[in-house]
């Protein structure tokens, strides 16, 4: 058997086993938040919002979700809330993978040799789009007494796809042509591909219900619990590794099929020698060779398993329960008031119809705690027909269980600080807008990976109001985040067979979000 084969099989089984886990983990990471508010949480729950954000303070039907208190205050009857968003976002990193050791040669700055900049570094975007975001406020007030009920995606809502994969992928397979070069099988126009396609969707379906009681005419106080109901779906597959080896570009996995058949044919051809000799020094020999090349061919048939191409098909189900708790006081022009969810601790179950990484076994538990959030709020009445709004959020990210406890690499926990205006132009016509600003608790970047992230952002919305009927009115919004770019440098360690490479590299992570909605509110 030829020692060059011999190496590179022992560095294949490795780099698959690298490869399992990485397809599997980005499977578990993605998700398509529409809107971040706290690292796991929607809060575009009303057009109200998108026009406006700092709502918390303000006394309206979309108060079910940001002073359900408030709502207290509204007319004795039934209010509804009819709402439905566009979403579209993307995700956007820039990578590079060094290898010290390797300075001076092609092999240096691998991603070079698929497609990489100059300077070695690798785009890769990921788009995640949300064509039809409903959500739903009701309330029923009589007298003191109020009740109501909501529906919306708290968490995720969307589909993320990534058709050209993550660095994460690339940077085990990254060193491939380096690998076989060092075996013997080199190349003149080193490289290597692959594709991957991953899909992910999640889904947390909130349904609200509880109570509000008017204590008097300035305070009012609430009581509830919100049902969530957590559907995720992952797709995924890595297929057609491949590397140039002698000029051609080889998929590995018929290349391994190959030389398995060279090594079995002169296996065969040896055994045929041997049976046909009597001199038992030669047979011996010659049985010698035959079994030499069958332990070679076995050994490629087992790496040409370990590059075949990999399929997960997965769907993870569970549920929790959210108290909530609210309170809202108002005097004169001001308005103040306070909402407070508690963290939501509960698992999700897979569902798994295909999983060739074996990292997403059936009926196995996941944790996927929803944070807390202490959501504080005013509005001041400045005229008849003008109003000024403040909001601050505080999300419990770092109490709630992540898989691996990822939670533990945070910093911090997320904080938001909100503000807006409302003009009433006529009694027909509102016009407003508003700013939020997002500040995550990422520390060094630990929490944070191509496969998941999030980083630090700024908001602006702006919308109408307008009166459709007597007892009705149109909500027009849009609104769009600027996320600022999150740099992470950092060492790491690839394992090639008995060799553990050092590698070194950067990520710069950012996103784009854009929303449009429309909603219609009803008094009756």
């Amino acid at each position: 058997m030829q020692p060059n084969l011999i190496g590179i099989v022992i560095f294949t089984i490795h780099l698959m086993k690298q490869k399992k886990l990485i397809i599997a983990a980005a499977l578990l990471a993605m998700t398509a938040t529409s809107h971040a508010g706290g690292l796991l949480t929607n809060t575009n729950q009303n057009i109200a919002f998108n026009r406006n954000f700092a709502r918390v303070g303000a006394i309206g039907i979309d108060g079910v979700y940001f002073n359900p208190a408030g709502v207290a205050f509204l007319d004795n009857g039934f209010h509804l809330s009819l709402n439905v968003q566009n979403v579209y976002q993307t995700r956007e990193i820039t990578s590079t993978i060094a290898v010290p050791a390797l300075q001076g040669t092609p092999f240096y700055q691998p991603f070079k040799l698929n497609g990489g900049a100059e300077d070695g570094s690798k785009y890769y975007k990921g788009k995640a789009s949300v064509p039809i975001l409903p959500s739903f406020q009701a309330a029923l007030n009589y007298d003191k007494w109020g009740f109501q009920v909501g529906f919306g995606l708290v968490g995720g809502g969307g589909k993320a796809t990534f058709n050209d994969g993550l660095p994460t992928f690339e940077r085990t397979i990254a060193i491939l042509p380096a690998a076989l070069h060092n075996q013997g099988l080199t190349s003149p126009t080193p490289s290597y591909s692959l594709q991957s396609y991953m899909n992910g969707q999640q889904y947390d379906f909130g349904l609200q219900i509880g109570a509000s009681y008017k204590i008097n005419e300035h305070l009012a106080v609430f009581g509830g619990a919100r049902f969530n109901y957590i559907y995720n779906k992952y797709e995924g597959n890595i297929v057609n590794i491949s590397a140039n080896i002698g000029g051609t570009n080889q998929n590995l996995y018929n290349y391994f099929e190959a030389q398995a058949k060279v090594l079995s044919d002169k296996a065969a051809a040896y055994q045929a020698q041997a049976d046909a000799v009597q001199d038992p020094a030669i047979k011996a020999q010659l049985l010698g060779a035959a079994q030499q090349y069958n332990a070679g061919a076995d050994k490629m048939t087992k790496s040409k398993e370990k590059v075949k191409d990999l399929y997960v098909d997965c769907t993870q189900r569970g549920w929790g329960i959210t108290p909530i708790i609210g309170i809202d006081y108002r005097t004169g022009k001001w308005n103040f008031a306070a909402r407070y969810e508690f963290t939501t601790k509960f698992n999700i179950e897979n569902d798994t119809k295909r999983d060739d990484t074996g990292q997403f076994k059936d009926g196995v538990n996941t944790p996927n705690d929803l944070p807390g959030i202490l959501a504080i709020g005013t509005q001041y009445e400045i005229l008849k027909n003008l109003r000024v709004m403040a909001s601050y959020n505080y999300y419990f990210d770092k109490d709630a269980r992540m898989d691996k406890d990822k939670q533990r690499h945070l910093s911090g926990n997320t904080q938001e600080y909100l503000a807006g205006v409302e003009w009433d132009i006529t009694p027909a016509i509102t016009v407003s807008a508003g700013g939020q600003r997002t500040k995550y608790g990422l520390g060094d970047g630990q929490y944070l990976s191509d496969l998941s992230f999030v980083t630090s952002s700024y908001s602006l919305g702006f919308g109408a109001k307008f009166k459709v009927a007597k007892n009705a009115h149109l909500n027009v919004a849009y609104f769009f985040t600027d996320y600022s770019k999150f740099n992470k440098e950092y060492d790491g360690v690839i394992e090639a067979g008995e060799q553990k490479i050092p590698v070194h590299n950067t990520d710069q992570f950012t996103r784009t979000n854009k929303v449009l909605g429309v909603g219609l509110d009803i008094d009756f």
